[in-house]
């Protein structure tokens, strides 16, 4: 920390003034401190959890999960909720339309027709005629064939392959795709329609990768992509990797010499007509207040390891360290520990919408997605995404948007609560066991967090950023790491577990580390806008950023009001009003230092 001229209380002495005094306590953001595993209220629960957890059983399902292309409806998907279905009951949970009495575990399978077949690849093939090894495989491409398209005639299509640059309306009106296979350096799922539906080509080449997958350096990488469901045309798309288009294009330029280049594509796919979604749903019945929830989320498609077989298995090794501990009385919750495994945000909101009385009783949620990378091969960090706070406003410090992207918030988009901190400090109390990296992100959206959000339900994420074979068909089981399953799980776990038995005792501590991360926070910020301010920055600016957060932590705090089981003590009150004091009294000290 910088020093000021102007003499103001430090924050270990508002702390100690609050009665919260901690020796962990620095000016740094909560995601680089690491306190120490035995000063931590769950520690106990933690001590549990961890020695039951297994990376290795979690990786197991993850295995059988990637021999899949796993999309709603189809055989992959089907299997993997089977196998979930048949780990539960390993685990010693009931089928809940088998029960002859109410039973502490049980889970059940949710069907729901769907609107359209559900579609399955098989087999697709893409060759330049006059060459001998196919340009891309199915076997080793498995994203090569665009969701939705369909199977060509018997032997394929062969037919001359134009380029049609980045597939604008007028790039393709010269081109003359009638008849024709169109390669475009541009998203396959974009031209399609254009190409396709509106101009009779066969069908459609499109290369698009982002930067962050390097796909100079991953070369035969290709994300997977989607078409619009043409049952009139019957076609197809292909979506290229960088080797693959850096072929077609040497082929196209060795045409121009000697004629028109002449492509053979073949594809094989299965549509599943009358099709069911399906969605498992397990839960950890509470002891006392069933009616209210802690509720995880992975979903089961899309085809990719840890995208998102890592958060599948995952969730099922928490399931059967839950019903360990349950069946031995180590551990009984007050409140309902839920699960659900299904289509990403589609199965969230359904469970959050379908039963209003169901609702009102979710008090927290949290999304597995993409956990288990092995951070050396992938170059994912695990991150905690975070509920709106300021930071999703003012990103700066050590606060860095992913490159999946996010757009900045207003003040009226913050969810003031204490599960970003409270989940940090989970996952800090994992790392400091061996030394497991751990970063936060401000709020971005596109998974199952959001349907929790939406309904003003406290929910994060637990994912891993920038991936370089983010959706890819590079995304397989060797890169998934079993030690990173074993640190989100744990994490995961003892979140909620500690949260559905919280005592006084449990919620006074909690409120304490919390507001220990809140007035380290604005020791942070206050050094950032003194920094602005000595840059020349708007004074008012940095006042109003100082104020939201002392705005957003106020009101977190108060959010710890009926943590506690049964109802908020008057100790815990207590508690919370004196953590509140802190808080302003922090906020004043941060803008003597940073605005004087």
């Amino acid at each position: 920390m910088r020093s000021s001229a102007r003499s103001f209380p430090s924050a270990a002495a508002l702390l100690c003034a609050a009665g919260l005094a901690s020796s962990t306590l620095d000016a740094q953001p909560p995601a680089s401190r690491l306190p120490a595993a035995a000063a931590s209220p769950t520690a106990a629960i933690a001590g549990l959890v961890r020695p039951a957890y297994s990376g290795e059983r979690a990786k197991e399902t993850v295995a059988y999960l990637d021999q899949f292309v796993r999309w709603p409806g189809n055989r992959g998907f089907d299997a993997s909720i089977a196998h979930i279905a048949e780990r539960l009951e390993a685990a010693g949970y009931v089928r809940d339309d088998q029960m002859t009495s109410m039973a502490p575990l049980t889970y059940r399978i949710e069907r729901y027709q769907m609107p359209q077949p559900a579609w399955e690849p098989l087999e697709a093939t893409l060759s330049i005629e006059g060459e001998v090894t196919p340009v891309l495989r199915f076997t080793t491409n498995r994203n090569m064939l665009a969701t939705n398209s369909f199977s060509t005639p018997a032997g394929g299509v062969r037919a001359e392959l134009v380029d049609a640059g980045r597939g604008t309306p007028a790039e393709l009106d010269r081109a003359g795709v009638r008849g024709k296979i169109v390669f475009v350096n541009a998203n396959v799922g974009r031209v399609f329609d254009e190409a396709v539906t509106k101009r009779g080509a066969l069908g459609v080449l499109g290369y698009s990768l982002p930067d962050y997958l390097q796909p100079e350096k991953n070369r035969t990488s290709i994300q997977f992509g989607r078409v619009a469901r043409d049952t009139a045309a019957k076609a197809w798309g292909i979506a290229l990797s960088y080797e693959a288009r850096e072929r077609v294009r040497a082929a196209i330029a060795r045409g121009r010499a000697s004629g028109p280049v002449r492509v053979h594509v073949s594809t094989q796919v299965a549509w599943t007509h009358n099709a069911v979604e399906q969605a498992v749903i397990a839960e950890v019945r509470g002891r006392s207040r069933a009616q209210e929830r802690f509720v995880f989320s992975a979903h089961v498609q899309e085809p990719g390891a840890n995208d998102n077989a890592s958060g599948v298995g995952a969730q099922v090794e928490m399931a059967r360290v839950a019903a360990d501990l349950m069946k031995s009385g180590r551990i009984a919750p007050a409140r309902t520990i839920t699960m659900l495994w299904g289509l990403e945000i589609s199965s969230t909101a359904r469970y959050i919408q379908q039963d209003s009385v169901r609702a009102q009783g979710i008090k927290w949620g949290l999304s597995l997605d993409m956990v288990g990378e092995d951070t050396d091969k992938t170059g994912g960090t695990f991150l905690i995404e975070k509920m709106p706070d300021p930071s999703a406003i003012w990103t700066r410090g050590e606060d860095k948007h992913s490159e999946w992207g996010g757009r900045p918030l207003k003040k009226e988009d913050m969810t003031p609560h204490y599960f970003n901190d409270f989940v940090l400090g989970r996952a800090l109390e994992q790392a400091a066991t061996n030394g497991w990296v751990v970063k936060t992100n401000p709020f971005e959206g596109g998974s199952d967090h959001t349907p929790f959000l939406g309904a003003k339900i406290p929910g994060l994420l637990f994912w891993h950023f920038t991936d370089q074979f983010y959706h890819t068909d590079n995304d397989r089981l060797d890169m998934v790491s079993a030690n990173e399953l074993k640190n989100v799980g744990v994490t995961a776990l003892v979140s909620a577990i500690a949260l559905t038995s919280a005592d006084a005792a449990m919620t006074t501590a909690l409120v304490k580390e919390v507001t220990r991360a809140a007035v380290a926070r604005l020791e942070t910020e206050a050094a950032l806008s003194a920094d602005a301010m000595r840059a020349g920055g708007d004074a008012v600016r940095e006042r109003d950023i100082l104020r939201a957060w002392a705005d957003w932590y106020r009101d977190a705090l108060g959010t710890f009001r009926g943590t506690e089981v049964g109802g908020t003590s008057a100790g815990v009150e207590s508690e919370i009003v004196r953590a509140q004091r802190a808080i302003e009294d922090a906020h004043r000290a941060a803008v003597a230092k940073a605005v004087p």
